[in-house]
């Protein structure tokens, strides 16, 4: 079976997970697997292709690359298109849409650069059998992705359709909700292997919690979402069928308890829908509550894991947020309120749980009084973020003065 070049492009920080994952699923069926600058290179063959699309949780899309090469100008990005076989991918009958990224480009404006692989593709078709083929820019059936660096041109055709992100249980949401595949990569991250509890104090519309309970369950992320492959001309609908039975099949009860809570009963509440959509209402104990005082869940030591509120996303609510005048002013000081208290409150009650936070605060320990174990370069869209694992002891973790100090 033919092998394919594929990339798969993931959030900063994360390529070194996906890299494992990756291997996890395809097995033996995927050679050459690398990191690069934000994404993972194999080759593989079309099955793993559909694999990888229904598997994996950290990925954002699963492209097969068409063609790289060097260009100096619009023409040859031309040229480049042109030469590719696109007619084995898709029919003139069927639309397409041009994406193109880039970094340290020469050219001046992107947008000619993707009219001009635009032209190609359809000069390609209509000089072959002299019809061309529409462009959407909504809902295509094949989406083709260009990125330019500096010296290449590197083209795609894209096989997962919607970002994989998008795995098809969360209708319910607030503000600045956290992508699926960011929460799996804390979990990736933190090591979670689903035979401890898990807990979310800051759950929001529960994404982390709903995440960490398909693990535990084993439940396949794509499995309630259409796929851009299905529509593609290599698809085969009867391969395809027998993966997500198989994926079906695999599904078992939880292997760990999952919990969730958040201060909004408003959010409890989307998170219990979005968990029920999701297949893991079972699997997932959801409540509310403020951090700063819902005592552990689980007799058994677990996983603190959290993306909690700060400035550039949302206001502290709760116990450490009231009070405050002047919004802008006060975001700072109640992050830093709110950070102090819940490491009070984690020595306290939480001792022997290892506690995971990612906030873009590179002083969050100081913040805390706590000194990480480990801190985790990711990147939470356009924010730099840190992951900071901090390891629970009873009382303090700071060294007390020496006498007379």
């Amino acid at each position: 079976m033919k092998q394919l070049p594929l990339f798969l492009p993931v959030a900063g920080g994360v390529e070194t997970y996906l890299a494992d994952e990756v291997a996890r699923i395809c097995g033996e069926g995927a050679r050459d697997v690398r990191t690069a600058r934000g994404g993972v290179q194999l080759l593989a063959t079309w099955p793993e292709v559909m694999k990888l699309n229904l598997h994996s949780r950290l990925a954002q899309r699963v492209l097969v690359q068409l063609a790289h090469q060097p260009y100096r100008g619009e023409q040859d990005l031309y040229e480049a298109a042109g030469a590719v076989a696109w007619e084995e991918w898709f029919t003139p009958r069927d639309s397409f849409k041009i994406e193109i990224t880039a970094h340290q480009s020469p050219l001046k404006s992107l947008n000619f650069g993707a009219l001009r692989i635009k032209d190609a593709v359809a000069d390609r078709f209509r000089n072959r059998g002299g019809v061309r083929p529409d462009v959407d820019t909504q809902r295509p059936v094949a989406r083709i992705f260009a990125h330019l660096s500096a010296e290449h041109v590197t083209l795609y055709i894209d096989t997962s359709g919607e970002p994989l992100f998008k795995r098809g249980w969360r209708e319910d949401k607030g503000e600045a909700p956290l992508k699926e595949t960011l929460a799996a990569a804390m979990i990736a991250a933190s090591g979670w292997d689903a035979t401890v509890p898990l807990y979310d104090p800051c759950c929001g519309s529960g994404t982390i919690a709903i995440e960490a309970a398909q693990v535990a369950c084993n439940i396949a992320p794509g499995l309630l979402r259409r796929f851009g492959f299905e529509r593609l001309k290599p698809h085969a609908a009867s391969d395809w069928q027998a993966l997500k039975a198989q994926a079906q099949a695999a599904r078992r009860a939880p292997t760990a308890p999952v919990f969730g809570s958040d201060v909004a009963f408003r959010m409890v509440d989307f998170a219990q829908r979005n968990a029920e959509r999701a297949g893991v209402a079972h699997a997932v104990q959801l409540r509310g509550g403020d951090a700063l005082q819902r005592m552990p869940p689980s007799d058994t030591p677990g996983v603190l894991l959290l993306n909690p509120p700060y400035g550039e996303r949302i206001e502290v609510a709760g116990v450490a947020g009231r009070g405050r005048g002047g919004r802008e002013q006060a975001q700072m000081e109640q992050a830093g309120d709110f950070f102090a208290q819940l490491a009070s409150h984690w020595k306290r009650n939480f001792p022997g749980w290892t506690a995971w936070v990612l906030v873009p605060d590179p002083k969050l320990p100081s913040r805390m009084r706590l000194k990480e174990s480990r801190r985790v370069p990711m990147w939470n869209g356009p924010i730099e973020c840190r992951l900071f694992r901090f390891d629970m002891v009873a009382g303090s973790a700071r060294k007390p003065d020496a006498p007379g100090a």
